[in-house]
């Protein structure tokens, strides 16, 4: 097997800023990374049947969006994001996103994601918010 796919389903979520306690002056990962994090890793098992790239395996990963549509839109501003004339501008930023699916697979899909010689991401809106992740051999 030279590729795998899999969906994380549910609003996409960018990688947060480590917080700092102040009290102890350590670093932590917010909650809701971490949760989202371990997701990415049970979804990644769950479809990927555990298939982890070689150690020496060069990686091109191809990330897609979906954030969901408000529902105040009007017909004609939903029915123009659904055909991509309008696409996501808003929060979280695309680095983010790349970072929150990249470090959970490390030791998992492969070695470490220094391996990942290639990366796109694109964001478009849907009625089904969702991450699709492929992951192939280059």
């Amino acid at each position: 097997m030279d590729s795998v796919s899999f969906t994380v389903l549910g609003e996409p979520t960018g990688k947060g800023r480590p917080r700092f306690n102040t009290q102890s002056g350590r670093a932590y990962t917010p909650k809701k990374t971490v949760n989202y994090e371990t997701w990415v890793k049970m979804e990644y098992c769950r479809q990927c049947s555990d298939y982890k790239f070689p150690d020496d395996a060069m990686i091109e990963m191809e990330i897609t969006a979906y954030y969901q549509i408000a529902k105040s839109d009007s017909k004609k501003k939903k029915q123009m994001k659904l055909d991509n004339v309008i696409r996501p501008t808003k929060k979280p930023d695309m680095d983010n996103i790349v970072k929150i699916i990249a470090d959970p697979l490390n030791g998992i899909a492969y070695h470490d994601d220094s391996q990942i010689v290639n990366c796109s991401i694109k964001k478009f809106f849907s009625d089904q918010p969702r991450v699709e992740v492929k992951i192939k051999e280059v």
